[in-house]
């Protein structure tokens, strides 16, 4: 039977002929276009590591296992053979009156026959794939096996493919696989089938993978493939290379025509993969280090990491330090060396908030500058930057070196923030990111396209800074995810402030991934120190550790027990009066920020006062940060006392160096990490036990470390750090109180033991199988758990963030009654566009977004019309139409009033 060139792939935005015909894109000409992008990602993408992965799995050579990929890409569509696709009302039409689908014709020709039953099946297009394709690889001789399908490499291929729209399918047995039309009459008999088969042949003999592979499916190749046909798809699916790439009306499909069409699939690939700006980069060779120039912790990883390295191969080095530039330097020159010896293609800096990852931006991308080779796209990368290529890099590093950011620095990053990187699901492929945990935890969740997550990695250097600061859960999937990092060979490095059993755990997950579950092995206690696990093999290395800086520093801590604003008043006014030094006010809220600076910038006239919050449109956030990081640095920028009053978004910042610390009450953990940010060999801070502790910190460290602290404490650092941090979980804290202060403090740790259980319960139950558990079903890593929501989802990874825009009404030298972004600016009006859809350029708004919690924002009514929607780039922008109220610009919504000031946004909830 001949190919029937009817059958269509791809309609929508591919324009209409002369009689007003929807062109279509006939289905066997995707299947080409797809597999020749995967020959291009094989060619030019994939690292040498990852196609030796799939070869040795599949035990092939390397041009037959680009073949294989390739033929296996080009079939992941096959599926759409089935009557509800091809038939489907919002398919190509005929452009009559009626909108008949053009396929309609098929419907009357006997061997395309149907029943009722056969359009009402519901099965996707992605599933019909993996049905199918289960038994027709049997039948030309891929392993297979009636007892355990799964096992095997014929469902293995199958099930990939079924999952190329993000999610796998669960797993299809020999009866089903032998004959699915029984279970889904959708597919259709007769000529579907027929057709099915004639495509199936085609694509096979086109692209020339005719061996047959004996091996097995493994999980790290699992991952590959599932990436080399997703992101084959997801090119060859650009409606602009389509558009170039259609046939002429008429097109047969015959043996000649597919030849042909397949020379020019193959011309149009590298250029489809060139523009998503992915290859090139790599890792420079490390400059050897100048003898005697360093000590501690960078001299002894300078003169050992390198040659453990050249030895065993890339894997794992964990550095356990107290929170520095020192340290943040010493990860970075690991990465470097770890990146050059696996060839890896990029490096992801993950940090445990936003804004932790938007202050470090700069100084990754100045280390990229160093460290990597060929171009790079860098992204900033978490849940409340939604715009991420339009936050990244061009702004970003020029907000840090100029004095400010220009009038329109928005359109400086148009490009980048419509760039085809700019998706939630391609982002982790950019060579460069600096984001959250949560975009690397996401790939060990059952959610959409998690597979990818994994596969965008595998060709990247991780770095995960304060790898133990997102509690229960954060840790339960960090293991499961490190597991994945060391069967794939992901070199990573991890950063802690001290070592505990959870940097333990870490360290013995990757030896687990890697194959080595034998002997325990601890991270050294005395600070710094590092270690190194290769992941060839798992053995764990303790190299010869640091010395230390040579010098003692100590951190004194004080606690004061009277009103909040009259404690930070008196710790500010004897630097005031000396007219020099540096302070950073931890304050919990934005709300209470704003309101401190504003008294202390009345009542500190002789101080220069500086407010830093996360609720401020980002061009002031980040103006305001940049000047920070030049005013506060080391060598001291600024001239008399300054004062910087932020919020805990700041605490894990390197670069801001000052003499006085204040904050509220907090764990342990968390104070170090802003006391970090003290200069001198005597780091000073203030404690405020009568403030108010921010919502997210667990009431039991915080009461444990007010106990350990009492009126105040001299630690040495780093001696003290993880001897001081033991104590604040210490069984004896509580044999020291009396009896009432005990039953308070067992009833506090209760709740944070069940808090911390149920988290731990809730990620493992939540997290797909390990590389080792999977046993061939690759249907459990999309596994659909009952009672799996996104209310319980975002519990895990936090909560989720929108942005806002603020508009002013105005008008504009035509009489009519645009928005603004500013009021009185006429240059900001708010740009709609032409025609019919009235939507803003996202890089317009970049710099006047704020993000906000998703569950304030969702109060708004009539925020942002559906042509915003469209967007992908404004999918989470809300806005904000602004009135003046009593001198202030408000907007109320159903349980908020939002009050928009220089101080930024200041939300207060309705009573």
């Amino acid at each position: 039977m001949p190919l029937d060139s009817r059958i269509w792939g791809k309609g929508a935005g591919l324009g209409k002929d002369a009689q007003g015909v929807e062109h279509t894109h006939p289905l066997v000409c995707h299947l080409l276009d797809t597999a020749a992008v995967a020959e291009a990602v094989w060619d030019e993408l994939l690292t040498e590591h990852q196609r030796g992965i799939v070869v040795a799995a599949l035990r092939v050579t390397d041009g037959q296992a680009r073949a294989l990929a390739a033929f296996w890409a080009g079939l992941h569509d096959i599926g759409k053979i089935r009557v509800p696709f091809q038939l489907h009302k919002n398919g190509p039409n005929r452009g009559d009156s009626g909108k008949t689908p053009r396929a309609h014709e098929l419907r009357a020709e006997p061997g395309y026959a149907f029943g009722a039953e056969a359009e009402r099946d519901g099965q996707s297009h992605e599933a019909a794939a993996h049905w199918w394709l289960a038994g027709i690889f049997e039948e030309i001789g891929y392993p297979s096996s009636r007892r355990r399908p799964q096992s095997q490499l014929s469902h293995a291929v199958a099930q990939l493919l079924g999952g190329h729209g993000g999610r796998m399918h669960p797993v299809v047995h020999e009866k089903d696989s032998r004959c699915p039309l029984a279970r889904h009459p959708g597919l259709g008999a007769g000529n579907w089938e027929e057709q099915r088969r004639v495509h199936f042949d085609e694509v096979r003999r086109v692209v020339g993978a005719t061996s047959v592979p004996q091996g097995r499916m493994t999980p790290e190749a699992a991952v590959v493939l599932t990436g080399v046909v997703t992101l084959s798809d997801w090119l060859a699916s650009a409606e602009e290379g389509i558009r170039a790439r259609l046939r002429e009306a008429g097109w047969a499909g015959t043996p000649e025509d597919l030849d042909a069409y397949w020379q020019v699939a193959r011309a149009a690939a590298p250029g489809l993969l060139r523009q998503t700006d992915l290859l090139g980069t790599g890792f420079a060779r490390p400059p050897a280090p100048v003898p005697g120039a360093e000590s501690g912790l960078l001299a002894s990883m300078a003169r050992q990491l390198p040659d453990l390295v050249a030895e065993q191969g890339p894997g794992m080095v964990v550095v356990t330090a107290a929170p520095s530039e020192e340290r943040t330097e010493a990860i970075l020159r690991a990465a470097a060396v770890l990146g050059h010896a696996a060839n890896a293609r990029g490096l992801f800096y993950a940090l445990p908030t936003g804004s932790a990852a938007d202050t470090h931006m700069a100084q990754v991308n100045e280390f990229a500058e160093r460290a990597l080779t060929g171009p790079w796209r860098s992204l900033l990368l978490h849940s409340s930057s939604r715009l991420k290529p339009a936050e990244a890099a061009a702004g970003w590093a020029r907000a840090q070196m100029g004095d400010e950011i220009s009038a329109e620095p928005g359109e400086e990053w148009v490009a980048s923030a419509n760039s085809w990187l700019n998706s939630h699901h391609r982002a982790l492929l950019a060579a460069l990111g600096t984001g959250t945990v949560d975009e690397l935890l996401q790939a060990v969740l059952p959610v959409k396209f998690n597979v990818m997550r994994l596969f965008a990695l595998s060709s990247k250097v991780i770095v995960v800074d304060e790898a133990h600061a997102r509690g229960a859960w954060g840790h339960q999937l960090m293991l499961r995810f490190l597991e994945w990092a060391a069967v794939l060979r992901i070199p990573v490095v991890l950063a802690a402030t001290a070592a505990d059993r959870s940097v333990d755990a870490m360290l013995a997950a990757y030896r687990r991934g890697a194959g080595r579950g034998g002997e325990p092995v601890e991270q050294p206690r005395r600070l710094p120190a590092w270690s190194f696990a290769d992941a060839g093999s798992g053995k764990a290395h303790l190299p010869r550790q640091p010395a230390g800086s040579g010098r003692d520093s100590t951190l004194s801590i004080t606690v004061v027990d009277g009103t909040p604003y009259a404690e930070i008043r008196a710790a500010l006014e004897p630097m005031v009066a000396a007219g020099e030094g540096r302070a950073a006010v931890y304050r919990p809220t934005p709300t209470e920020a704003v309101r401190t600076f504003r008294r202390l910038r009345e009542d500190l006239p002789g101080a220069d006062v500086v407010l830093i919050h996360e609720q401020m449109r980002n061009k002031d956030r980040w103006q305001r940060l940049a000047a920070c990081r030049r005013g506060f640095a080391a060598e001291g920028g600024v001239r008399g006392p300054s004062v910087l009053v932020t919020t805990p978004m700041l605490e894990h910042v390197r670069g801001l160096h000052v003499d006085l610390v204040v904050s509220g009450p907090a764990p342990l953990a968390n104070l170090l990490a802003r006391a970090s940010q003290s200069a001198g060999d005597r780091s000073r801070l203030v404690v405020l036990r009568a403030d108010a502790a921010s919502d997210l910190d667990d009431p039991a460290l915080v009461r444990r470390t007010d106990m350990l602290l009492g009126a105040g404490r001299v630690i040495a650092v780093p001696g003290d750090l993880t001897a001081s941090l033991d104590e604040v979980y210490a069984d004896e804290s509580v044999d020291r109180l009396g009896w009432n202060a005990a039953r308070e403090l067992r009833q506090l740790d209760n709740r944070r033991v069940v808090r911390e259980r149920r988290a731990s319960g809730t990620a493992r139950w939540l997290a797909v199988p390990g590389p080792r558990e999977l046993d061939g079903d690759l249907g459990l890593l999309s596994r659909d758990h009952s009672g799996l929501d996104l209310g319980l989802l975002s519990s895990v990874l936090g909560e989720e963030l929108a942005h806002v825009v603020c508009l002013y009404p105005g008008k504009d030298s035509a009489g009519a009654s645009p928005r603004f972004l500013e009021f009185g600016v006429p240059e900001e009006m708010l740009d709609l566009g032409t025609g019919k859809k009235k939507r803003p350029k996202p890089g317009q708004l970049v710099p006047h977004l704020i993000p906000v919690p998703k569950r304030v924002a969702e109060t708004v009514e009539g925020d942002a019309n559906e042509v915003w929607r469209s967007v992908a780039a404004l999918k989470n922008v809300l806005r904000l139409n602004m009135k003046e109220e009593s001198g202030e610009w408000v907007h109320f919504s159903s349980e908020y009033r939002f009050c928009m000031t220089e101080d930024g946004l200041m939300i207060d909830q309705l009573p």
